[in-house]
């Protein structure tokens, strides 16, 4: 996994509630495994007409916001059906940061487990933040996760809280399969020692 530091980049308003993980990619896309090649159907319902042509009003869809890799969203984002899928078309479009006033749960702890940084602010910084993000190339925010501040295109910072554990694996790129292979010294002297014990197994 992708470590997450600090992150400077162009934050996109999303002032939509409810934004459920169906909307963040829609069922048809969720036949592969992979995690790649999702970001093309990221909001696929709201970013394309049914010829599929770009809705130029969308945002993603906007030059300014074309390479934006923090979303600043309503209320309740993630919501819906559990589906990793949602988390990787985020991040393979190259969103890394989710700024909100709450997250679904399965949603936000997926979030953590695939490299991408889910924030919960009060509702006057999230206003705060899409007034910045509003500002289009110019909505440039610094996400410092060691610090967990927010610094925005004027110079003001937000402080965030984040989960101590969650915000040792961001820093250092560890999802589940990281976690297990720092482990591996005391699995393999394990598994030597079971040999040696009881060789017929």
């Amino acid at each position: 996994m992708q470590k997450f530091d600090k992150l400077t980049g162009i934050a996109a308003p999303l002032p939509l509630v409810n934004i459920d993980t169906d909307m963040i990619i829609p069922k048809q896309f969720l036949k592969t495994i992979k995690r790649s090649g999702l970001g093309v159907n990221l909001f696929d319902e709201m970013r394309y007409d049914r010829q599929g042509n770009e809705i130029p009003d969308f945002v993603l869809n906007k030059p300014a916001y074309r390479d934006a890799q923090i979303l600043v969203a309503g209320d309740n984002f993630g919501c819906g059906s559990s589906r990793e899928h949602a988390p990787w078309a985020l991040l393979d479009f190259g969103i890394r940061c989710v700024i909100s006033t709450s997250f679904a749960d399965i949603f936000y702890n997926n979030c953590f487990k695939n490299g991408i940084l889910p924030i919960v602010l009060p509702q006057e910084d999230v206003d705060k933040l899409m007034e910045d993000a509003e500002r289009g190339s110019n909505a440039t925010v610094t996400v410092d996760l060691e610090s967990q501040t927010i610094s925005g295109p004027d110079g003001g910072e937000i402080t965030f809280e984040v989960d101590p554990w969650r915000k040792h694996c961001l820093l250092n790129g560890l999802d589940d399969i990281g976690l297990t292979l720092e482990k591996a010294p005391a699995i393999d002297a394990f598994e030597e020692k079971m040999r040696a014990e009881r060789p017929w197994v």
